[in-house]
């Protein structure tokens, strides 16, 4: 059985890359050779207007490409038979940033019409996020096609959870050609954006099911944390990820970890429930170079997750809904 089970992750991650070989930084050179620009120019101006949507558009990335690949299936309204990902616990209420996408795509089909996909669209807008936040830049490879479906159960299930043990995200990660270096790192964008209360409030209360709290959270924090997330209400009541420089992108997110300061549990195990990725803590702590260098190939490798390419999908004209 496990031998099976190998072969088969071997095999996706094979066909991962076999995929992602058609991208390429290149691919709008021609067809419309401005579409790098005018992504950045929206990006810009809506992160200059509220910093936090850097940290958005860098999550829907994430929440596309972890739902049947990077196919801008995240942006799909409800409409026929398409039930919208929206509407997954993962994203109600939180997701968001999808009015920027919506300026970002109305600009390229005025400069290019039926030429540059929403997938491709978002994961610009994410390198421009975190490039606008202080972080690392990173080519991304494009060529990336649109869906023309959603997956509401895709959302629910895949995309990792505050409250998943580490072995639950860890499988999640693997299962998208992801190893454990990207969990780690990938986890690291949590160093800009801001988690709500219902993310994390059972880490003040009832962390065992025995109304004690997580004893691996810092107790001074944990007390701060309390006076705006209370046992009952205030779901939506937001904290920033990391308190120390919320808006920047840089490695305080790891330093955090290690003063036992990270918001959320699936952050905290990073540091407290395996050696490996404690390890990998300690280096981005100590050195935010080697963070930046491997964030940005990790971006890329999560960008590539099974994208539709050629004749798949489509270009949809408005990221929302599919063309007919």
């Amino acid at each position: 059985m496990t031998h099976s089970i190998t072969t088969f992750m071997v095999l996706i991650s094979i066909l991962a890359l076999a995929n992602a070989s058609n991208l390429y930084p290149q691919f709008y050179d021609r067809s419309c050779p401005q579409a790098k620009n005018i992504v950045r120019s929206v990006v810009t101006k809506a992160v200059a207007k509220e910093a936090r949507m850097a940290a958005s558009l860098l999550r829907l990335h994430f929440h596309d490409c972890f739902v049947k690949g990077c196919d801008a299936s995240i942006f799909l309204d409800n409409s026929g038979s398409i039930i919208s990902e929206k509407g997954s616990v993962p994203n109600r209420k939180s997701a968001r940033g999808f009015e920027v996408v919506d300026q970002i795509k109305a600009a390229l089909e005025k400069a290019c019409p039926q030429t540059v996909s929403c997938a491709d669209a978002l994961a610009l807008a994410a390198r421009d996020s975190t490039v606008l936040a202080g972080g690392p830049n990173w080519e991304v490879p494009l060529g990336r096609r649109d869906s023309l479906g959603a997956s509401l159960s895709g959302s629910n299930q895949n995309i990792p959870a505050p409250n998943n043990t580490f072995q639950t995200i860890l499988t999640k990660f693997k299962l998208k050609g992801l190893d454990i270096v990207d969990f780690v790192t990938l986890s690291g964008s949590h160093t800009i954006g801001n988690a709500r209360c219902t993310s994390f409030r059972q880490r003040l209360y009832n962390n065992t099911g025995k109304g004690q709290p997580d004893f691996s959270l810092d107790q001074s924090y944990a007390a701060k944390l309390r006076q705006n997330c209370p046992r009952s209400g205030g779901d939506q009541n937001l904290f920033f990820l990391d308190p120390v420089s919320p808006t920047k992108f840089d490695n305080s997110y790891y330093k955090n970890l290690i003063a036992s300061k990270g918001l959320l549990s699936s952050d905290e195990i990073l540091f407290t429930q395996n050696q490996q990725t404690m390890q990998y803590v300690k280096q981005y702590a100590a050195n935010q170079e080697l963070f930046f260098q491997q964030f940005a190939k990790s971006m890329v490798k999560m960008g590539n997750i099974t994208p539709l390419t050629g004749k798949s999908g489509e270009i949809r004209k408005n990221c929302r809904k599919v063309n007919s």
